[in-house]
């Protein structure tokens, strides 16, 4: 790479011949001014002067210390931090950048950077970042080109035909298949996604990998962001190939058992038989571990997370050590190491062979070709991509005799992420990882680079053990510090919560990990294939059932902060001062430490984030009011997936239930059958009064409600929010409310009356709903302000009319009197 940090000499000498003049000019003013202006004016002048000298000094200093980040190689660091800029850049604009402008200006920039060898310092550096920005949008155009996921446009009840591709228990015993969808019927769907996700339960005997199945299933699309700003499911989807999720009737027929794997490319056989072997893996630990303790050793392994209880995974989010469960560095760097050590051990022992052959290199061979074999059954995630690209770069450095551990490697590793995923940049694993990994290994170099001193203690040989116990327990509270520090930002950001027990947590079940955990799991791992595995993990079954203790001990203690949604300035901020703490080595790095606590201060004595007064899901079903820190909903039940996401963002645990009103027999009686029916004018008075009165029995700021039929509710503003699951009562709720809010899909998007209508077909253009009651006129943010992006264009499609952007048709029919 060329020297982005080249000085100028013409530029710098004319620098300092300005401030020299500057400084002339200014000693021959002082004595003027002395003699002929008060002393107070004088002191001031004096003052002025020397502010400009030492502004005057500040710029060289900088400019020194640039050199000296050049000198030492510093600006490949931040080659990942730009494409990923632009990566973010590309997928966070509200339409699609335009891509003959995006791969022009990358053409410009690079034309412009390797053709501009003489340009000084900064404008090379400024085109080397342009150049990698506009890469990153262009990475992100192509990748998001490759996928074309075809999505789910809306909810249906089908017939599907499919091939089993990925399977996976859960802790309820339900059985999740991936299915390659072949065919779809009563009703065909027009535009079917090629990849599906469905839960089977009660099902004795699991499908195998390869199977050809048939049954009924309902499918939905994959869900958007639960409020304004939170996490798009949609987009990861997307990328995934998941065009849709659900669950069958029942279990699927068996049309045809799987067969070999002799069909088909080299890539999609080996594919199919590293599935089964991970399947196989996974089944055989079940089977000897049953319960959580199978299933947190089966997720150290192949990945599979879904079998561990909703408590234990609770426990270890509560106790900052979920970590352990996803196949990360850790894990990558605990079996590469166990590999490494073990195998340069066994060799030392053998006098002629140390002497004569290279074994620090071949343990270093071997221990690759082990994380080779663990990313390869690991299910290929993020954080085990990750995590094996930077110990392969690793090992590979001690190939050839280079550092192993630097910010070098770790930028390597994160560029070839983002080259082959560039929306992995978006989610928090990849940044939560990756922010641990660079504060360690940054604070790993500055350790490194301290004064060595020797202990007197070290001379004695009965203090040596004490030293060493002393030596490893502080680097478990130096890392467990260093890495949740890191990763703060991204839990508050991501998961709207702080576990601040994680340090005495980590400190506790990491010995476990390393010494009995990982060591006898690999060993049982590698014995498997000779059926004598068993003994290694039930050892490794005990000490994970130590750690499994540790965590519900300590997230009994509490200390899982809440924090709300952030202002929107924070958390890139935040991250700007992180990157300059950790990729440079002078003194600059401490104005990133400056940006971060001044954030955090403003943070601290602003007003926080302004919480909204109404939230409506995505689906219309379920509806919540914010009134005297309290969630008021209108379910009793609200389900956990969306009303826990809204209590995190809002940093609210306490849910007020509606108020159930007992039957009323003036009130027209619907089944289900004549379901959607028009009422008479009799009908609808006698809804209209029952809706005013329910008012009255409603709480304070809650809901009263009609099983089955409306919700209604008082709003801050005086305002009357009517709910209805029937579309046969729209009429007397657009003439009670002024907000009506009902999951039918209804041809209609507005009441005749004048009262904002949220119906089920708009709310899945504009996804999940916030209102600011507070202003004059209500404030409505919605989740998508457009449908022009590929994760979100499937919100816009018609199916009856097989076109985007078409007027919805209506779903069944609805009484006209009153609209």
């Amino acid at each position: 790479m060329p020297n982005l940090e080249a000085p100028d000499p013409q530029v710098e000498s004319r620098e300092f011949a300005a401030v020299a003049e500057r400084e002339r000019g200014m000693a021959a003013i002082i004595p003027r001014a002395k003699a002929t202006q008060p002393k107070r004016t004088q002191d001031q002048t004096a003052l002025i002067v020397r502010l400009r000298r030492a502004a005057a000094g500040i710029r060289p200093s900088i400019y020194n210390l640039a050199e000296e980040e050049a000198a030492h190689g510093r600006a490949m660091l931040f080659a990942p931090v730009y494409i990923g800029v632009g990566a973010l850049f590309w997928f966070s604009a509200g339409a699609d950048p335009p891509p003959q402008a995006v791969f022009t200006a990358l053409l410009i920039f690079a034309a412009a950077f390797f053709l501009r060898q003489e340009a000084g310092r900064v404008l090379r550096h400024l085109l080397f970042a342009g150049l990698l920005v506009f890469s990153g949008m262009a990475l992100a155009q192509c990748e998001t080109w490759r996928a074309s996921t075809v999505m789910l446009d809306s909810a249906v009840t089908t017939t599907i035909t499919g091939r089993i591709e990925r399977r996976e228990a859960d802790d309820k015993g339900r059985w999740r298949y991936v299915v390659a969808l072949e065919s779809t019927e009563k009703p065909a769907i027009r535009r079917p996604p090629a990849q599906v996700t469905i839960f089977v339960r009660k099902q004795l005997q699991p499908f195998e990998l390869g199977d050809r199945i048939q049954g009924r299933a309902r499918l939905t699309p994959p869900a958007g962001p639960a409020l304004p700003g939170l996490n798009d499911f949609a987009f990861s989807a997307y990328f995934d190939g998941t065009g849709a999720n659900g669950f069958a009737y029942g279990a699927p027929t068996l049309l045809s058992p799987a067969g070999d794997v002799s069909q088909g490319s080299v890539l999609d056989k080996a594919d199919i038989w590293l599935a089964r072997l991970r399947s196989s893996i996974g089944d055989r630990i079940r089977m000897l571990l049953p319960g959580d303790t199978g299933a947190f050793a089966a997720s150290l392994v192949t990945d599979e997370r879904r079998a561990i209880s909703d408590d234990t995974t609770e426990a270890l989010r509560t106790s900052g050590l979920a970590h352990i469960i996803a196949i990360s560095g850790l894990n990558m760097a605990l079996s590469a190491g166990i590999f490494y050590v073990g195998l340069r051990y066994a060799l030392s022992l053998f006098f002629g062979v140390a002497q004569a052959w290279p074994t620090k290199k071949i343990a270093a061979f071997g221990a690759l070709i082990t994380v080779t074999a663990y990313y390869l059954i690991s299910g290929f995630g993020v954080s085990a991509e990750r995590a094996f690209i930077m110990m392969a770069i690793m090992l590979v450095a001690v190939l050839f005799d280079r550092p192993s551990l630097s910010l070098r490697n770790v930028a390597l590793s994160a560029i070839v992420i983002l080259i082959l995923s560039p929306s992995e940049a978006l989610g928090p694993s990849f940044q939560m990882s990756y922010a641990a990994t660079l504060a360690l290994v940054s604070g790993y170099s500055l350790w490194t680079r301290r004064p060595h001193r020797e202990s007197v203690l070290s001379r004695f040989r009965l203090v040596r053990p004490l030293l060493f116990v002393s030596r490893f327990f502080g680097g478990i509270l130096s890392t467990s510090f260093i890495g949740g520090a890191s990763t703060a930002i991204f839990s508050i950001e991501h998961f709207h919560r702080l576990a601040t027990y994680g340090l005495i947590a980590n400190l506790a079940a990491m010995p476990v990990v390393s010494f009995v955990v990982m060591p006898f799991g690999m060993a049982a791992t590698m014995l498997m294939p000779f059926g004598v595995d068993a003994p290694f993990w039930q050892i490794t079954g005990a000490g994970l059932d130590a750690v499994i203790v540790i965590a519900k001990t300590v997230a009994a203690w509490g200390g899982n902060i809440p924090f709300g949604r952030l202002p929107v300035w924070l958390f890139p901020t935040v991250i700007a001062g992180f990157l300059l703490m950790t990729l440079l080595k002078t003194w600059l790095r401490h104005a990133g430490a400056l940006l971060i606590i001044g954030s955090i201060a403003v943070v601290a004595l602003s007003p926080g984030v302004p919480k909204p007064d109404l939230m409506i899901s995505e689906d219309g079903t379920l509806v919540a009011l914010l009134r005297n820190g309290a969630l008021t909903t209108n379910r009793e039940k609200p389900p956990d997936f969306i009303f826990e996401q809204w209590q995190r963002a809002l940093a609210i645990t306490e849910q007020q239930p509606p108020t159930m009103l007992p039957p009323d027999s003036q009130l027209p009686k619907i089944s289900k059958s004549d379901k959607h029916r028009r009422l008479s004018s009799d009908e609808q008075t006698a809804v209209r009064k029952a809706m005013d009165a329910a008012l009255d029995k409603a709480g304070q700021g809650g809901f009263a409600c009609q099983k089955g039929a409306w919700c209604v509710a008082m709003l801050a503003n005086g305002d009357m929010l009517v709910t209805i699951e029937d579309a046969a009562c729209l009429a007397p709720a657009c003439d009670t409310a002024n907000i009506v809010v009902t999951p039918v899909r209804l041809r209609l998007d507005r009441c005749r009356s004048g009262a904002q209508l949220f119906t089920g077909a708009t709310l899945r253009r504009t996804g999940s709903i916030e209102m600011n009651l507070s202003a004059e006129k209500p404030v409505i943010t919605a989740a998508f302000e457009n449908l022009t992006r590929s994760w979100s264009l499937h919100r816009a499609y018609d199916w009856r009319t097989g076109t985007f952007g078409a007027p919805i048709a209506p779903v069944s029919p609805v009484s006209d009197s009153g609209e």
